[in-house]
């Protein structure tokens, strides 16, 4: 027996709780604005999600499964351009689904479920990042020991998720918005990928630093 599909309007309140959890933050945004912002009565929005817990905790699945997806890709990794997509596509991911970084500790404080299924998504990174590693080393990009590689692993992986915080914090009117997200997230890739400059070998070092400034324009 085939599953039935998610009903139209179900689906348009997740889009819309998610572009109002993006552009506002989390503890600014309430049920009441949802239901005005999609032309619906609140009694029509609890029918779908009775809390808005249930909100965050079905977009934030969205987001466990399209991460899912997208880190076995990490095992392709030979070169730093592999490294470089890679990135990037993760910080689209995650600018996609910037309310739960740019509100990460609070919510991990006060939501059971995400608090719980947050473990998980630092240990899958983590071991895609090492997996990378693992890759770069195999394919001659770069020399690195195993136990440097773990360390380094880590410290990527928190600046995966502490770096739209860091944004924020520094620029908390636009670092957020739409029309920042190019620069976010190559900012976040190069940052990111620039943990590996010491192991890296000269002509990927240069490559390295020719990708960020084709990317900024330069």
């Amino acid at each position: 027996m085939t599953a039935k599909k998610p009903r139209r309007t179900a689906l348009r309140i997740l889009d819309v709780s998610l572009e109002l959890f993006n552009r506002h933050g989390l503890p600014n945004v309430s049920t009441t604005l949802i239901s005005a912002e999609l032309g619906i009565s609140p009694g029509n929005l609890y029918y779908h999600y009775p809390a808005k817990d249930e909100l965050i905790n079905a977009l934030f699945d969205r987001y466990e499964r399209a991460l899912a997806e997208l880190l076995p890709a990490s095992g392709g990794v030979r070169n730093v351009e592999d490294a470089w997509l890679f990135f990037h596509m993760l910080f689209e991911l995650i600018w996609q689904y910037r309310f739960i970084y740019r509100d990460l500790n609070d919510l991990v404080s006060t939501n059971r479920r995400i608090e719980t299924h947050f473990q998980f998504v630092l240990k899958n990174k983590t071991a895609a990042v090492q997996e990378l590693l693992a890759g770069l080393s195999s394919g001659g990009a770069m020399r690195i020991d195993v136990k440097t590689a773990e360390t380094t692993a880590t410290s990527m992986v928190v600046l995966l998720t502490y770096w739209l915080s860091y944004e924020y914090v520094r620029e908390p009117r636009h670092a957020l918005e739409p029309e920042s997200a190019a620069a976010s997230m190559m900012s976040g890739a190069f940052h990111t990928l620039s943990l590996l400059a010491p192991y890296l070998g000269d002509a990927e070092r240069e490559h390295l630093q020719a990708l960020a400034e084709r990317y900024q324009g330069g």
